[in-house]
């Protein structure tokens, strides 16, 4: 979710369930040693809990970005051998690493060392000619001897050579029955599904099959309330909210205002938003309103008031 769950997403996406693990955009070890840290982990205590997530093959790099990590206050650290980016492939990281699990081990042993945060680690079931019915238990024994616990498995490949990054979220076939077979082999681990997952209805299939948590990355970002808003009801057992769509674009203004008083754009929060009404009458307004006003020089809460006039008039 590189250039998606920042902390205005989180934010957004905390008000929505309280019980969700929310991840950060992969950022990568060498830029947080050496870059801003407080604009690229700088995060509301509200988003709690919240993991970070890191990119990288070397085990000292890791460590050190672990371990500030775990200083700025992060629930827990990921380590992401599951992303096919040229960028990343091209830094030896990333789903590339699927290749070389030792490699993963050393990393995350050094993470553990480094950090009293938890280390869990996100991956696919294999890459390109690998045969993930041999690679995904191999890679799942030799990382766990290192110390990780908790692992969120990708069931699919990422075919490295002759994808791109958006084809191999799609294309790949997804094997379900591999990852579900690797909890009833590895029952000590703490594993949950990722991949294709576009419900809670659909994520509560995997729970009731053995796994032990359910990764949902873009249904939950372009349709937030569909999926947030009952999330903590269905998955986690808590009474059901009474909040709506309209409730939480509500609550966003306060927060809009901080950061806009803090010199931020106002696009830079509403471009997560656009999807809050997907499915329901007046959505296509809210969407255009947003995204035509929001970007303006000076623009404001009134856009996203304009935004829910549309909706209120719809709903008459």
């Amino acid at each position: 979710m590189m250039d998606w769950t920042d902390r205005h997403c989180r934010y957004f996406h905390r008000l929505m369930t309280r019980h969700a693990l929310l991840y950060t955009e992969m950022v990568t070890a060498p830029a947080l040693i050496h870059g801003d840290r407080d604009r690229l982990l700088g995060f509301d205590p509200a988003e709690h809990p919240v993991a970070l997530q890191l990119g990288g093959s070397d085990p000292h790099d890791l460590a050190q970005a672990a371990r500030i990590g775990a200083e700025f206050g992060y629930d827990e650290i990921n380590l992401n051998v599951g992303c096919p980016s040229d960028r990343v492939q091209s830094g030896a990281f990333g789903a590339v690493l699927m290749e070389r699990p030792g490699l993963v081990a050393d990393c995350a042993a050094a993470m553990i060392a480094a950090s009293p945060a938890p280390v869990t680690v996100k991956c696919r079931i294999g890459v390109d000619d690998q045969i993930p019915e041999e690679v995904l238990p191999a890679f799942l024994r030799t990382v766990s001897a290192a110390g990780v616990t908790r692992f969120a498995i990708h069931a699919r490949k990422a075919w490295l050579q002759g994808l791109s990054p958006r084809e191999n979220r799609d294309i790949p076939p997804l094997n379900y029955p591999l990852v579900h077979a690797m909890k009833a082999e590895f029952p000590h681990l703490h594993l949950s599904v990722n991949g294709g997952v576009t419900s809670l209805a659909e994520a509560q299939s995997h729970l009731n099959a053995g796994m032990d948590g359910v990764m949902i990355g873009r249904a939950a970002y372009h349709e937030p309330a569909n999926t947030l808003l009952h999330a903590d009801a269905t998955i986690f057992g808590a009474g059901e909210s009474s909040k709506t769509a309209e409730d939480i674009a509500r609550a966003m203004l306060p927060y809009i205002e901080r950061h806009l008083s803090a010199g931020g754009r106002l696009n830079q929060i509403t471009r997560h938003m656009l999807g809050l009404f997907a499915g329901r009458p007046g959505a296509r307004h809210w969407k255009r309103t947003l995204s035509d006003l929001a970007h303006l020089p000076g623009a404001g809460t009134e856009v996203v008031e304009a935004g829910l006039s549309a909706i209120r008039q719809f709903a008459a």
